[in-house]
């Protein structure tokens, strides 16, 4: 790992109270989500760009900037430094000259979520906690019931009865107590934080603890690095807590001050779902705040989040980037997804479909020009929404398996 890290304290993103670095903390007292401060000054004396090609192939490359002090305390899996991938195809069709896509699906457990629940975890470890519960869509279930796996820690979670499948088989077979609840994951949300005052669990919510936004900002650090530190001028992101918009925007600002970047930010494009688009309706109403989205629902599982508790960070972001936060149909993001595979060989999750489907939207409008530098983030893989992908390709009958040659029976 190298230095240990200059964690100055933590800071509420809401009230702006300072909490005591290294110490077991979730929100602040008014309710804030709490950010974690570093001695940028300090770190930048004896860390500079050039020497992180020398770190590890992971996300603990950047690990001067990352809260555990003690290298024994993390936890990897070797998450982090996922392919950048130039999209010429799609980026021809939709009239983009110069578009890459960030490809979070080769993660470990498949999913972007690994770096939030591996920085998560690492500090649990570092602070002693032995007991964590995460309410969960899929993903971040998967990740922290390996994690939790991998330091020998009990896991606690709890995920809509609708779950995809493979999320669900994943948790069980890393250890953890799975329990299914019919509901949205505001529901589950409710049982842990119940649990966390009655049963001793730390609670490992999005936004909740400090933690998990560290390992997700790493996605700034790293796309910064493979762009030769120069950032694009657009980034597409699946909003549903939203929190690789607010882990990046904070990298960002970090970088700036160590003197790796300028000041020039790209454009951030939330990404929302019809069905599920509280940060849409609340950045078109010109409002600080989201408000509950009634009767969520959508097969992108990951947004089907009805209020992101970072709302206000999230819109902050979009805002002062000169982005905007756009709604697309499951319809237009399982399209978008097919034709992503079929043009460019990668299979991604709905919701980094629904990025593509929202690029569409945006070069038509004219909000984006051709010639702008554009990164969509994929957040995860498509093997993991196989129901989801299933509605697009339904399987022939058996009599029929011989004549489209996908099945030879011995005669």
């Amino acid at each position: 790992m190298g230095q240990t890290t200059r964690v100055t304290h933590l800071e509420c993103s809401l009230c702006r109270k300072r909490h005591a670095a290294g110490q077991v903390h979730n929100l602040c007292d008014c309710g804030g989500p709490l950010l974690v401060r570093y001695d940028l000054e300090q770190v930048g004396q004896g860390w500079s760009r050039e020497q992180v090609p020398q770190g590890p192939h992971t996300m603990w490359r950047y690990a001067p900037v990352l809260p555990p002090e003690r290298e024994s305390s993390v936890v990897s899996l070797g998450e982090g430094m996922t392919p950048l991938v130039r999209a010429a195809r799609l980026g021809q069709r939709l009239e983009a000259d110069h578009l890459w896509i960030k490809d979070e699906g080769l993660n470990p457990t498949g999913s972007f979520k690994a770096r939030g629940l591996s920085c998560a975890i690492s500090m649990c470890v570092e602070l002693g906690i032995r007991k964590v519960a995460i309410p969960s869509a899929g993903n971040a279930a998967s990740a922290m019931a390996a994690y939790a796996a991998a330091a020998g820690l009990e896991a606690h979670i709890f995920m809509p009865r609708d779950v995809p499948q493979a999320n669900f088989i994943e948790c069980k077979a890393f250890g953890a107590r799975v329990t299914l609840v019919d509901g949205l994951i505001s529901d589950c949300a409710k049982i842990v934080n119940a649990g966390a005052k009655t049963e001793g669990w730390f609670d490992v919510t999005t936004l909740k603890e400090p933690y998990r936004i560290e390992g997700k900002k790493t996605m700034g650090y790293e796309l910064a690095e493979q762009m030769g530190w120069e950032l694009p001028d657009v980034i597409f992101y699946p909003t549903g807590g939203g929190v690789g918009i607010i882990g990046m925007w904070k990298a960002f600002h970090e970088m700036e001050a160590l003197g790796w970047i300028g000041s020039r930010r790209p454009k951030m494009i939330a990404v929302q779902v019809e069905g599920c688009q509280p940060v849409v309706r609340a950045y078109e109403r010109g409002e600080e705040r989201s408000q509950f989205w009634e009767n969520a629902h959508t097969v992108a599982s990951g947004l089907r989040v009805p209020k992101p508790l970072g709302d206000f960070l999230i819109l902050e972001a979009v805002r002062a980037s000169g982005g905007t936060a756009i709604a697309v149909s499951d319809e237009e993001l399982l399209d978008a997804g097919i034709d992503l595979a079929t043009g460019e060989g990668m299979f991604v999750a709905p919701e980094g479909a629904a990025c593509v489907a929202a690029l569409h939207k945006l070069r038509a409008s004219g909000f984006l020009r051709r010639d702008e530098k554009i990164v969509i983030y994929n957040t995860g893989s498509g093997l993991k929404y196989l129901e989801a992908y299933s509605t697009r390709f339904p399987r022939a009958g058996a009599g029929e398996q011989d004549k489209l040659g996908g099945l030879i029976t011995p005669r």
